[in-house]
């Protein structure tokens, strides 16, 4: 298996530090709204990673934290506490707000048929390890203390940076304002920061009460549960220039050595081109997919069409067009299903095996899938082989998906409507047959085209 370390910017052979175990930490969500498919895509490629880890033999521990605490509302730790303000804003006690919105995000991990890790850590139940983590930070003259907080000061720390490649003297000739005085360098970062007497989360520590500084519950979770060195580090692109960054810091700052081996990040996901976010109201959840006739099945096989390291465009046309070769790909393969014809499987597989660990290659995992399943016949080892390599893409082509519409049996109307277009395909008048497809969708039917015959969908 080869995986691509941000580290380096190099694809590099995996050789875990434990031989046929492997230990992986993925940064899980902030619990103070719901995630969005944006955060989801994160998510389902670290899912295809572990399942890729376990394909290839390997026995996984899988860690993955639940910040119900410490994310700040600036990632430059300036700001309110998330959940503290979503709190405020909703006028609800923020522990409520943590649990229902982490029900929320395993129900929808769930249906996005997203394995659950080995670990699931909540920073709250974390505090004193994270406190006896900045302890060793000060003891080791890399933190201090302010009237606001503890901070990691960088300068102690030459290697900063060399994630994210970040030129720090540069930025620091060019910062005019530092935003918090009190900080030796603009770049230092909370560790844990002073609460006020009406913060409603705040703990006992050697420095008074107050809560933690969102980089060092993963610092001190990943050493919890992995120890001082284990194999790869997952998470969002967006947290590679600060939150990875930081904790790369803070390991090494307890360390004197690095904790994790691969440091590997999921690409944004856009919208329409465009940036994704609350405020644009294009942050859509898997709750809005579902509302316009799309089933979480869909949006995975949507996801599958492109490399975890390329942005990936979210527009409804593409995730329609996803729903219609999806249901094809179930049909192609549920086809095969008791099938007694001889079938060389050998070679696609192996091309399948092959793109999954040459650094996740998903998409060309899936294309070979389609090159298998479309060849004549039927045939019963072709069925296996797919089920074999669904173990990977996780698309649940055994079964039918949790709450996907079922194709509807049309009324007479609607059925000679159909009957009319497979006419005009027929006489070759596509005009004709696109016409008739386009009034169909606006009277709220979608049609798929399968070797079987048109399916009907009501959306």
């Amino acid at each position: 298996m080869t995986l691509y370390n941000t580290l380096t910017r190099q694809k590099e052979e995996f050789k875990p530090a434990n031989g046929p175990s492997a230990g992986m930490y993925a940064c899980g969500p902030t619990v103070y709204s719901a995630a969005h498919i944006g955060n989801m895509r994160t998510y389902l490629f670290v899912d295809w990673l572990r399942r890729a880890l376990l394909f290839d033999g390997y026995a996984l521990k899988h860690v993955m934290n639940i910040t119900d605490v410490g994310h700040l509302t600036d990632d430059a730790d300036d700001g309110e506490d998330k959940l503290e303000k979503a709190a405020r804003e909703g006028k609800v006690d923020p522990w409520e707000i943590s649990r229902t919105v982490t029900e929320r995000f395993f129900t929808d991990a769930d249906a996005l048929n997203i394995q659950r890790p080995e670990i699931v850590c909540k920073a709250t139940e974390h505090i004193p390890q994270m406190i006896q983590f900045t302890s060793r930070l000060i003891e080791n003259g890399h933190a201090y203390e302010t009237p606001d907080g503890i901070y990691f000061d960088i300068s102690t720390f030459p290697g900063y940076g060399k994630l994210s490649r970040l030129d720090l003297e540069g930025q620091q000739a060019g910062a005019r304002v530092e935003v918090n005085p009190h900080k030796r360098n603009p770049f230092d970062f909370a560790l844990w920061k002073h609460a006020p007497k009406e913060h409603i989360m705040q703990w006992e520590s050697p420095w008074g009460m107050g809560y933690p500084g969102w980089h060092i519950e993963c610092s001190a979770m990943g050493l919890h549960y992995l120890g001082e060195r284990f194999d790869i580090h997952t998470g969002g692109v967006d947290h590679l220039p600060v939150h990875h960054e930081n904790e790369i810091a803070q390991n090494e700052g307890v360390l004197g050595h690095p904790m994790a081996g691969v440091w590997m990040h999921g690409e944004f996901m856009l919208v329409d081109g465009g940036k994704m976010g609350k405020s644009l109201g294009n942050a859509y959840t898997l709750s809005d997919l579902r509302e316009r006739g799309f089933s979480p099945m869909h949006f995975r096989y949507f996801c599958a069409n492109a490399h975890y390291r390329s942005k990936l465009n979210f527009t409804w046309d593409g995730l329609s067009a996803a729903r219609t070769s999806y249901e094809r790909l179930l049909t192609a393969v549920r086809s095969h299903k008791g099938g007694t014809d001889a079938a060389d499987t050998g070679p696609c597989f192996a091309r399948m095996r092959e793109a999954v660990l040459d650094d996740l290659n998903i998409p060309k995992a899936v294309g070979s899938l389609w090159t298998m399943v479309k060849q004549a016949g039927r045939s019963q080892s072709i069925y296996d082989a797919a089920l074999e390599i669904d173990k990977v893409l996780g698309l649940r082509l055994d079964e039918t998906a949790e709450n996907e519409p079922e194709p509807e049996q049309p009324g007479a109307d609607i059925a000679a409507m159909i009957e009319a277009r497979q006419a005009a395909k027929a006489a070759k008048d596509y005009k004709k047959a696109d016409q008739i497809r386009d009034e169909l969708k606006a009277m709220g039917y979608e049609l798929t085209d399968t070797k079987e015959g048109v399916l009907c969908r009501k959306v």
